[in-house]
């Protein structure tokens, strides 16, 4: 093939025609380049907009779609809790690179599935935790080789590996590794943090989120960023502000030494133009009781924009003020372009777990759509100071159920509809944002959403936004805890009893047996875990869990004696400690945080649909369809409508006129006509596929990729390729 160079050398003696010939191979290059990493970044691009201008794949064809390959991981232990896999795969130049349920990297040959490496960041010992994909960078400026590097995290620490080998890069950091506790509030002995989203590179900076604890003396969430080349740390934005900076003031005056959370988990976008990186933050900690935070507590729940080469800050829109319910932002912005009188505007739109879209300017942060900030119930719970006035977008209109009735309660027995209907009407209800109450407080949509951590994908040339939604209610339960007090004269063992009953009941049950896949049952846990690992699971978190490390400081022989059934630990408790809060103040804890409203027999308390997904045209504000996404069988009515429900995985959208989303109980992985929201091909996958999918070229075919979790049979997993045959 010429090239441009060879043509203009011999421009005197060319020939029309191998001109032509050699401008389109060129051209045919280029255009097979950007195919091949046409999904290398975390749902698809910088943009976070899980769209993907491939189209071999179609709504004519797409019903001839069938397994290409499975590649299963193993690298857990026979007879381990199957793992669930969160990790949406990116493909840079034919190789797929992942993360597995146990939070290995993997590179993978994209076209057969066969591995070309993989990478333990836990040196052999347990491990886990939630990881959502890795982050590639690299050096193009470098003469010879380019340097290509996979950077992503394992427990608290930031690897970079050799994206050929799967390597440790020794020069950065300290032979491949940047601690994550470095850099933040507290001594990085004494705390963990964990990010679960990957982060995302502007340049030759790694722009890096965190997960933190939830709970009492949790850590800050700061943003920071990191030298690609070195793992140096070159700026830090402040979520909590310090004195001095803009939005201290919105917190009581030493709250930035004491106060937690307010961190991007869920992954971040970027306008790599303009050079501004966006966060969605989460809420401050404690997330249910606030007395020690009272004000508007920036810049949580905030979308937030910064100077990505420096962290400045630029703008910031916060969508609740004085978070009492764990609204956090749960997914990437999306950057998208909207019409708006004639002309096109770059914008940015921010899904909500409570079921809103806010769309805004993208260089200023003016809405495009009015918000009013509207009353809402005031808090009744001794020092708690709830925000008067909530924001809320006129459109586009709520895609999550945001009220619900006693005619909304289900039926499936007379003593199961009985029970639920007493509970419903001993609690406090009045509508969202109802503050958490001493009473009991119904939460709809609970803190599982609405939107979840797989959030929205954008189409381009429709300018419509495709999100699924979660529509299941929640109660809250409020306790003033005093654990000091209920420890005296307690045993051991009886302390580790109390510890289990506030914190980790709502979850795993009074009798332990949890409420599987997402809350594991601990009964037989000496069976599978060492205490050892079962400790630092538990100081650090994993999954759907909040790090406990504070809340269990200097009780720790205590929770392992009461989830290893070893009552004969009787020896008494001489000394407690707490979570740092504010000096003096009073807690609070919410005993069923993130459970379910459900009746005796462990049925939904809100009738159906309990999931939907729904595709709304940014441009007007219009929805074009809603649909139930999902359904179970066994509660479906006969002849009735699919039941819809929850899950977490996103969507992708493709120029080949699909939507692709998996993540129901069902296990079914679905495509979907996006004009029209009809089902036109799907199968069933052989476990919860609790991932966002992807899709890309590689050797002249299009593939739709996607992790699925473990089963019984294969407890690590896999990740599975489709293609047409």
């Amino acid at each position: 093939m010429f090239g441009i160079s060879q043509i203009q050398k011999h421009r005197k003696n060319l020939i029309i025609l191998p001109a032509i010939a050699a401008f389109a191979g060129l051209v045919a290059y280029q255009n097979r380049e950007q195919t091949d990493r046409s999904w290398g970044i975390y749902k698809a691009d910088a943009a976070s907009t899980s769209y993907s201008a491939l189209d071999q794949i179609n709504t004519a064809n797409v019903n001839r779609l069938q397994p290409a390959w499975t590649h299963s991981y193993t690298d857990m232990k026979d007879g381990s809790r199957a793992g669930s896999s969160e990790c949406n795969p990116i493909i840079v130049d034919d190789v797929m690179y992942t993360t597995s349920a146990k939070h290995w990297a993997y590179a993978i040959n994209a076209q057969t599935g066969e591995q070309l490496w993989a990478f333990d960041p836990f040196d052999g010992t347990e491990g886990g935790g939630v990881s959502r994909g890795v982050t590639y960078w690299e050096d193009g400026e470098r003469s010879g080789a380019p340097d290509k590097r996979i950077f992503f995290t394992g427990g608290d620490n930031l690897f970079a590996l050799d994206a050929r080998t799967g390597k440790p890069i020794a020069t950065f950091g300290e032979n491949g590794r940047v601690s994550m506790n470095v850099g933040l509030r507290d001594d990085p002995a004494t705390i963990s943090v964990i990010p679960t989203s990957p982060g995302i590179v502007y340049k030759d900076l790694l722009i890096m989120g965190a997960e933190v604890s939830e709970l009492y003396g949790a850590q800050p969430g700061y943003i920071r960023a990191y030298n690609c080349r070195t793992g140096k740390l070159e700026w830090t934005f402040h979520t909590i502000p310090l004195p001095g900076e803009p939005g201290y003031e919105t917190w009581p005056k030493d709250a930035y030494k004491y106060a937690g959370g307010v961190n991007d988990w869920a992954g971040m976008s970027l306008d790599t133009r303009r050079g501004i990186v966006f966060l969605a933050l989460g809420s401050p900690s404690y997330d249910f009781y606030g007395a020690d935070r009272k004000g508007d507590n920036l810049y949580g729940n905030s979308v937030v924009a910064l100077d990505a080469a420096t962290g400045k800050y630029i703008w910031h829109y916060q969508l609740v003020h004085h978070d009492l319910w764990d609204y956090d932002l749960p997914a990437p912005p999306n950057l998208v372009t909207v019409h708006r009188d004639g002309k096109q505007i770059d914008a940015v739109a921010q899904v909500t777990k409570h079921g809103f879209v806010f769309v805004f300017n993208r260089e200023t942060g003016e809405p495009l759509f009015p918000i009013e900030e509207r009353k809402v119930p005031a808090s009744r719970i001794p020092g708690e100071v709830a925000s008067p006035t909530q924001p809320f977008p006129v459109r586009p209109k709520p895609f999550a159920r945001q009220w619900m009735t006693e005619a909304d309660l289900t039926h499936y027995t007379d003593a199961g509809h009985d029970s639920i209907v007493k509970k419903f009407r001993s609690m406090r209800y009045e509508g969202l944002f109802t503050p958490p109450d001493l009473k009991g407080t119904l939460m709809l949509p609970g803190s599982r959403g609405g939107a979840e951590w797989g959030g929205a994908a954008y189409d381009p040339a429709s300018t419509v936004l495709f999100v699924k939604s979660n529509d299941s209610p929640e109660i809250q339960s409020m306790k003033k805890v005093d654990l000091e007090q209920e420890a005296k004269e307690q045993t051991v063992y009886d302390q580790g009893k109390t510890l289990y009953m506030t914190y980790c009941v709502a979850c795993h049950g009074k009798d332990k047996n949890g409420d599987e896949p997402n809350y594991p049952s601990l009964i037989g846990l000496r069976n599978r875990m060492t205490r050892e690992a079962a400790l630092d699971k538990i100081k650090k978190g994993g999954g759907k869990m909040p790090a406990f490390a504070s809340a269990i400081k200097g009780k720790e022989k205590g929770i392992i004696a009461f989830l290893y059934d070893r009552p004969q630990n009787s020896a008494k408790v001489t000394k407690q400690e707490t979570g740092q809060t504010q000096k003096g103040a009073d807690k609070y804890l919410n005993l069923t945080a993130y459970g379910h409203f459900r009746d005796p027999q462990g049925n939904p308390a809100l009738r159906p649909p309990w999931g939907t997904l729904n595709a709304i045209n940014l441009s007007t504000g219009d929805y074009e369809w809603q649909i139930p996404l999902g359904n179970d069988e066994k509660r479906q009515e006969n002849g009735g409508p699919e039941t819809g429900q929850e899950g977490s995985a996103g969507p992708i959208v493709t120029a080949g006129g699909l939507v692709f989303i998996s993540g129901t109980q069902d296990r079914k992985f679905r495509a979907l006509d996006k004009k029209t929201g009809k089902l036109v091909w799907q199968t069933i996958l052989p476990g919860v596929a609790n991932a966002t999918a992807c899709t890309y070229m590689s050797g002249g075919k299009q593939y739709v990729a996607l992790s699925v979790g473990g089963t019984k049979e294969n407890p690590s997993g896999s990740v599975m390729a489709f293609r047409l045959p």
